[in-house]
């Protein structure tokens, strides 16, 4: 068994094909099918069922997948180790990203500083909803990721805090109001964001025992404004992740009482983290504590 072979394996599960896998590592069809066969024979399984347009993964391929990435994460840490003691010239850097907040408010500034320091550092970035960024970090595709907190699951690292509001269409009867309740954002259709905090919205209104009516899902906050500014729904998302030049748009009130909401990064395990890992956490330290 070679990491070669687990990380092919790695890429077709996360792919679901033979040629996606082959494209994204830049080899061929046939070397990927090679390499799956043989790890096969090697273990004695069935990691993978063949079927015309895709791939699926077996039982034992599903709770495999876990360990080859735990392995190809320890592997390249010893990788970044090795290059943080000649300098840290080069190495790989993944990381989670969600919604308006982190991707347009943290992210880019954070990386504009990373990458003075560190310029050989390679960065992927995943973007996804918040939940997905959770997820990520459990199966070790991603390094580190933005998270909504707490998160008593990982090691995290706190960034910024700012306040959940209402958004309401101009000339709501709700928009006279200093404050509004979740109880008062019940009465009308409700428009829900998806890719930023929607897991902690949820929380919020289940804890109250309160149902919205949700009329409408949107994957982009830009979406969700939209929605609002046409009077079709109102929201309620993070202060931290609305544009600057869009509130003519709409009304935005805070919550009574106040939700506050605490944004940061999050590693599956800070001994474990990669030195280039490391290096982020201190950039995002640096700026956002000085």
């Amino acid at each position: 068994m070679t990491l070669t072979q687990l990380e092919i394996f790695s890429r077709v599960a996360e792919l679901r094909g033979f040629t996606l896998a082959a494209n994204r590592l830049g080899i061929s069809q046939s070397a990927v099918s090679h390499a799956m066969k043989s790890l096969e024979q090697e273990l004695g399984v069935e990691l993978l069922r063949r079927h015309t347009a895709r791939v699926e993964l077996s039982d034992i391929g599903e709770q495999l997948l876990l360990r080859a990435r735990a392995m190809l994460g320890l592997a390249d840490t010893l990788r970044q180790e090795a290059a943080d003691a000649r300098g840290m010239k080069r190495g790989t850097l993944r990381i989670g990203s969600f919604g308006p907040t982190s991707s347009v408010t943290l992210l880019p500034g954070i990386l504009e500083a990373y990458r003075q320091t560190h310029p050989g550092i390679e960065v992927h970035i995943e973007e996804g909803p918040d939940r997905q960024v959770i997820q990520w970090l459990e199966e070790r595709r991603i390094d580190i990721g933005f998270v909504v907190l707490p998160q008593e699951r990982f090691d995290t690292f706190p960034l910024i805090e700012d306040r959940m509001v209402a958004l309401l269409p101009a000339g709501h009867p709700l928009a006279t109001r200093a404050q509004v309740s979740l109880k008062d954002l019940c009465d009308d259709p409700f428009v829900l964001t998806e890719a930023g905090s929607s897991e902690l919205v949820w929380r919020l209104f289940s804890a109250a025992r309160l149902s919205p009516n949700i009329r409408y899902r949107c994957s982009q906050l830009l979406s969700t404004l939209d929605v609002v500014s046409r009077g079709d729904a109102v929201s309620l998302v993070a202060e931290g992740s609305l544009p600057a030049d869009t509130a003519a748009r709409y009304v935005k009130r805070p919550l009574s009482p106040a939700v506050r909401r605490q944004v940061g990064l999050a590693v599956l395990d800070r001994r474990q983290a990669s030195p280039a890992t490391l290096a982020f956490i201190e950039s995002a330290i640096r700026r956002h504590h000085p």
